[in-house]
């Protein structure tokens, strides 16, 4: 690993090769059939890959900087090292964020870094699928993985998200339109319904679209638990939902009659009035539906290694996201101990991020708490929150770059095939870097 202080050398575009099977890390669907066109340390074509996918790869240009910056200034990675050891260490309320586009690998010495200070770890879970964390924890999961939707599914709910936009290939390789081992026909032997605030891209794809009111999905979920158990609803419930009971029970009756339903629900539901509760409702119609058939119900996870990100804090903590280690056993509370809140109450003393940017999406004081105290961040791009770091690292980029593992949204472990090598050391090399430090001055200590 280069010590100098000046940009590394990028090596010239020469050599031309292809990576068959190669992984897009963009989004939760962590398609792992792509095949990719290098030409030394550029993507020139990514076959397979969806047009966010295609913006991943082929827009990726390794950016000339130094390996690592101290206020600013160019530093040697060893001086890095120590400095960022030296923040993390001095600090009483060290707080941990990001994970969820980096690999597993990295993700566990993240978590090993923040029980060593007595820190909190926190994921971007936090601000997006939290509340489905805390519902699988409050009434359960009834699970399946992708690979079961595209062969079993005939009968699928879309619920507060829009795929066609943000997961592009969900629908043509798991979902909707593939050819399955049950589903011969693929499109013509599934009914799809999409229930939603508004009518998106992807209504256009669904056999039946339930535009309900803002902020109704609760009352809505309870109504068809409701219908399915035989208790009579109040018409009224139009009212509350927009959507009629006679659409209602015969949405319920189709459910019913499904060989293997499937709820996959999104942040329109899990960010909007109700939070966790709505998601428990919804896990529970899906668990209550498996007195008639067989249904599941999944999560539609944004980035490409958050679901990993959940399953390795999970491990080691026993809790997904804002996790607090400082008693020496990890307490899981949110609201208390999540990134964002505790930023915006000026608690933090020290921050380390790692592929995040809370700069740029976070709350004002939120960000004028980061801005105002010590921080540590990795980022292979001059992200906003690395521009404010007092020690910012430069690094490679997962998949791209660097091998590992990532877990795709239903829970499915996948190995990275790097396309080509990054003159930036990865995210686990620095965060080993920093451990091994923290260890020693840890150790001098007591």
């Amino acid at each position: 690993m280069s010590t100098a202080i000046a940009p590394p050398a990028i090596p010239a575009a020469t050599e031309l090769k292809v990576v068959k099977d190669a992984t897009c890390t963009f989004c939760g669907c962590v398609c792992d059939d792509m095949e990719l066109t290098v030409e030394g340390n550029t993507i020139t074509k990514a076959k397979n890959a969806c047009v966010l996918g295609k913006a991943w790869f082929l827009n990726h240009h390794a950016e000339e900087r130094p390996v690592a910056t101290i206020e600013g200034q160019p530093a040697t990675f060893e001086q890095a090292v120590e400095r960022a050891a030296q923040i993390l260490t001095n600090a009483t309320f060290p707080i941990t964020y990001g994970l969820s586009d980096t690999t597993c690998e990295a993700q566990r010495v993240a978590v090993a870094i923040s029980d060593w200070i007595g820190g909190t770890v926190d994921t971007t879970t936090s601000v997006c699928h939290g509340p489905s964390g805390m519902a699988f924890q409050g009434v359960g999961e009834v699970t399946c993985t992708l690979g079961e939707v595209k062969n079993r599914a005939d009968f699928i709910i879309f619920w507060g998200g829009n795929p066609a936009e943000s997961h592009p290939r969900h629908f043509t390789k798991y979902s909707l339109m593939p050819k399955g081992e049950f589903l011969p026909n693929g499109r013509k032997d599934r009914t799809a319904v999409l229930i939603d605030v508004r009518k998106t891209k992807s209504a256009r794809a669904a056999d039946i679209f339930l535009q309900i009111k803002p902020r109704s999905d609760f009352e809505l979920a309870w109504a068809m638990r409701g219908i399915a158990a035989g208790v009579e609803i109040d018409p009224d419930i139009e009212k509350v939902t927009g959507i009629s009971l006679d659409v209602l029970k015969d949405v319920v009756a189709q459910m019913k009659q499904a060989k293997f339903g499937v709820i996959l629900f999104g942040m329109g539901l899990t960010m909007t009035r109700g939070k966790h509760i709505n998601s428990e409702a919804v896990l529970a119609l899906a668990r209550d539906m498996n007195k008639y058939t067989r249904f599941t119900a999944k999560p539609m996870r944004g980035h490409g290694n958050v679901t990993g990100a959940d399953n390795v804090v999970t491990w080691q903590t026993g809790y997904p996201f804002g996790v607090n280690l400082n008693r020496g056993y990890p307490r899981f509370n949110p609201g208390e101990f999540t990134t964002s809140d505790v930023l915006a109450r000026g608690e933090a003393d020290a921050a380390m991020i790692i592929a995040s940017d809370p700069m740029s999406n976070f709350s004002q004081p939120a960000r004028d708490h980061l801005r105002s105290i010590p921080s540590v961040v990795l980022d292979p791009k001059l992200s906003d929150t690395a521009k404010v770091a007092t020690v910012a690292f430069t690094t490679s980029v997962y998949g791209i770059n660097t091998p590992g593992t990532v877990y795709r949204m239903d829970d499915v472990p996948i190995s990275l095939r790097p396309a080509f090598d990054s003159p930036y050391p990865s995210d686990l090399e620095v965060l080993k870097a920093i451990e091994k430090r923290v260890k020693e001055i840890l150790q001098a200590r007591s």
